[in-house]
Formats: structure tokens, C-alpha cells, sequence
């Protein structure tokens, strides 16, 4: 039998990732060959320059792509807040893990929350919508650049560089590094990115032995969630470009989902809510995401060079 070619960047989180779907696999399927292919992609080498400078998160999961499309791999793993709104031609995003914990977190040697931090404490974060809403509860603090990977950011506030950094809890959580965690913002102070915690597989269209492979890893409620997260994005832009943020909470047949969007420098901010039921995420999603514009958001957006009636 032929093995399964998994596509992943290399990585600490994301071979973690690459290798739980993996064990995954071979749990459901007994005896199937499974190989991972670790690739370094633009968004892990241009580390001097903001992720809006370069070109968003979508450089993460390009090179796996190609790799698919060019018959070198068969699926690929990705955080789900790296993958934009649309995909090439060709991909289709094929099932999702089970969300880990969604939230923010603050990682501080000196300091225990948020609220803990002096004025002027220095903090770093490479993320547009974490700079953003750390503007809006802590307009005192200085705000400076982070990229790399988990582990080189960790080391950089260990150098002394930053009095807190600001990372996802479930990326920590998969590391093993949850005892670094200071303090997890609550998802309706600080809402969480697009689509925050959620693993997603993506493969080709027309390979259906392997999305049928892949069938039992699908978690429905994490496919619900994204429905809603990735549905707004898709109307407010879905680029890294502009802070953005929303996260869908299921409550038995109810999905809620709240929404931010925000200038960069967090001088102006939109944000609203929007229940109904769970087989509705999709309309949910985009009718918050309306609502948004008409609130305000539309001139946010335009004014960032995001081309509305195109993606309308």
C-alpha cells in the first residue's frame, strides 16, 4: 500500500500537529503507511518583517499547496487560523480535529496577568488583532514585534527582550508548555483570531480514497464553529492584514458568534454579536459580518486597501 504523504512546515508545532494526525490515521486505519514531508515555507523565513508586510498568513501554507497540487503530498496539516478565506483551485479543506482551548495567552517571567504589567512594560506580539485589543485594555504599554517560532519567542522574553509576550494557549497546550501561561484572556474580552485552536487537513478535490480516509478524524461541532469563524472572514477580507476577530460558541442548538474589527493602531474599533441556530453558521457568520460593515467596519476595511465589493 502506498504511504500517506502528510505536507507540514517544520516546525516544532507544526510537526506536533502533523504527527498527531498521523497517529490518528493509523488509529482508525490499522496498518497504513504514513510519512510526513516537512517543508520550510516563506512565512517561516521572513522572520525581519511584520506578517502584514509580507503578505499574511498565507505564506505559511502556499509551499504545502504546491506540494499537493504538484503530486509531492497527499494532504496537509494546518493551524486553521493560518489559512485564508479562499483556496486554490484544485484543495478543498477536508476535515477538522477537535478544538483546543481557543484563547490568548499572556506569558510573562515577572508578572502574573495582564493587569500585574507596569506602564510601559514592553510586550511583544507579531499579531494585528492581539496588538489591537491589548491597545484597547492597556493603552500604556509598549507594543513591539514577534515573529519565529513558539520556542524562539519564548527564548526572546527570556533574554529579557519583552516583559510578556502574547501567544495562543492551544499551541502551549500542545507544546507541553501550558506551566508557561500567566494568564488565558476570556474569548468575550479578547476575542480570539479566526478559526484559534481548530486543526484543519487540507487535501486535493479529486482524491476521494483519501478524504474518505480521512473521514473519522471530522469533529462536526469544530466544522460548525469554523463555519461561522470562516464565513465572516470571508465577507470582512480574510487577510492578516486587518485585525479581525471571531470565535462561535455551540450551546446545545445555539451558536453565538462575536466579532471585532479594528484599525491597526486600535484608534477605532467595531464589535458586535450575533446568536441563532447551530445548522445556521454559515448565514451567521455572514450577516454578522454585514453588520459590522454597515457599523462601521466598511470604512475601517476600505481604508486598509481591502477590496469589499470583490469579496462581497
Amino acid at each position: 500500500m502506498k504511504a500517506l504523504r502528510i505536507a507540514t512546515r517544520e516546525s516544532p508545532l507544526a510537526l506536533w500537529q502533523a504527527q498527531h494526525v498521523k497517529d490518528l490515521l493509523q488509529q482508525a486505519h490499522p496498518g497504513l503507511a504514513v510519512e510526513l514531508v516537512p517543508m520550510t515555507t516563506a512565512g517561516d523565513q521572513l522572520l525581519d518583517r511584520s506578517l502584514a508586510g509580507v503578505g499574511g498568513k498565507g505564506l505559511f501554507v502556499k509551499e504545502l499547496e504546491t506540494a499537493m497540487l504538484q503530486g509531492r503530498a497527499d494532504i496537509a496539516v494546518h493551524s486553521m487560523k493560518d489559512v485564508p478565506a479562499q483556496l486554490p483551485p484544485g484543495l478543498c479543506l477536508t476535515a477538522f480535529l477537535r478544538g483546543e482551548d481557543p484563547r490568548d495567552a499572556l506569558v510573562s517571567n515577572r508578572y502574573d496577568n495582564l493587569a500585574a504589567l507596569p506602564p510601559g512594560a514592553v510586550v511583544g506580539s507579531s499579531s494585528l488583532r492581539r496588538q489591537a485589543q491589548l491597545r484597547l485594555l492597556r493603552p500604556d504599554l509598549q507594543l513591539r514585534e514577534l515573529r519565529g517560532n513558539v520556542g524562539t519567542r519564548l527564548r526572546k522574553l527570556d533574554e529579557g527582550q519583552y516583559d510578556a509576550i502574547l501567544l495562543a494557549h492551544a499551541g502551549l497546550s500542545r507544546l507541553g508548555l501550558k506551566a508557561r501561561i500567566s494568564e488565558s484572556f476570556a474569548v468575550d474580552v479578547f476575542i480570539p483570531a479566526i478559526a484559534q485552536g481548530v486543526i484543519g487537513i487540507e487535501c486535493r478535490e479529486d482524491d476521494a480514497a483519501t478524504r474518505q480516509q480521512l473521514a473519522p478524524l471530522h469533529n462536526t461541532a469544530a466544522a460548525t464553529r469554523l463555519a461561522a469563524e470562516r464565513a465572516l472572514n470571508a465577507r470582512l477580507g480574510g487577510a492578516c492584514t486587518v485585525p479581525v476577530a471571531g470565535h462561535a460558541l455551540l450551546q446545545g442548538s445555539r451558536l453565538r458568534l462575536d466579532a471585532l474589527v479594528a484599525a491597526p493602531d486600535g484608534s477605532r474599533v467595531v464589535r458586535a454579536a450575533l446568536e441563532g441556530k447551530r445548522a445556521d453558521a454559515a448565514q451567521i457568520g455572514s450577516r454578522l459580518a454585514e453588520h459590522l460593515l454597515a457599523a462601521g467596519a466598511g470604512e475601517i476595511l476600505s481604508a486598509l486597501g481591502v477590496d469589499l465589493e470583490r469579496r462581497g
